[in-house]
């Protein structure tokens, strides 16, 4: 039987190239979409791109940081595959500021999204996977949380409290069979990066020693071998994926 995948934040930038990725592997795949209007002008794409792989592939509505629409989604996509046996904990969003500016509202928002998601989903699909005694759990957290970045205080901490809630949850369930790792990505051509002006760019760039912006099917490459039954003996890793840019 196919395995399952659960990519959080699923239909667009990052999210949609693990889903494509994982599909690509084999597996069918569960899109999360915050609402119908994300699911319809992303997510279906995106699950229909993985069809035409030849697995299944569905979305499934809740907002991450809600911890009772977690609770149903994951019953959700058990009951509609039958299993669930690997969970990327993608969806994040930013609310840029300096420190002494930044206004509650504004961090409250992020660390919901961003880290209490994480606690959501690990609780949930924790529970499916330690009845199945095996599953991947891969949590998408950012050089931000390990260096942290000016501007961006309540994003860098919700990155860097992924870090240890994935060394935790790697001792916790990995006497269950489950390995918990994280990949901390660094400046990934996106939506968010097109944004930038020139100037910032080439900044940014002289940083990094491979001398371009990484390429979402970079973070996706290595969800999947984190993934895979090639790094069955590999948990409680935060890989960085940045070009060098943190050395």
């Amino acid at each position: 039987m196919a395995k399952t995948a659960l990519i959080t934040g699923g239909s667009q930038g990052i999210g949609a190239a693990i889903a494509r990725r994982l599909a690509d592997d084999g597996m069918n795949v569960a899109i999360n979409c915050l609402d119908e209007y994300n699911r319809d002008t992303h997510g279906e794409a995106v699950a229909a791109e993985c069809r035409q792989r030849g697995v299944e592939a569905e979305c499934f509505i809740a907002d991450v940081s809600v911890h009772a629409q977690c609770d149903e989604m994951i019953k959700a996509i058990k009951e509609r595959f039958g299993s669930l046996d690997v969970v990327v904990n993608n969806a994040g969003i930013t609310a840029d500021g300096l420190l002494v500016r930044m206004k509650e509202e504004q961090y409250d928002k992020v660390i919901a999204v961003n880290q209490k998601s994480v606690f959501n989903i690990c609780k949930f699909a924790g529970a499916v996977m330690m009845r199945q005694r095996s599953g991947r759990i891969i949590n998408v957290s950012s050089v931000a949380g390990l260096y942290g970045n000016p501007g961006q205080f309540n994003y860098s901490a919700s990155k860097a409290a992924i870090v240890g809630m994935t060394l935790t949850a790697a001792k916790e369930l990995g006497p269950r069979g489950i390995t918990v790792n994280a990949v901390a990505p660094g400046f990934i051509k996106s939506a968010m990066t097109d944004v930038l002006s020139d100037e910032l760019k080439e900044k940014i760039l002289a940083q990094i020693p491979l001398g371009h912006f990484g390429q979402v099917e970079d973070i996706a490459n290595t969800v999947s071998f984190l993934a895979s039954e090639n790094a069955s003996y590999i948990t409680g890793q935060v890989i960085v994926i940045d070009g060098g840019m943190m050395m």
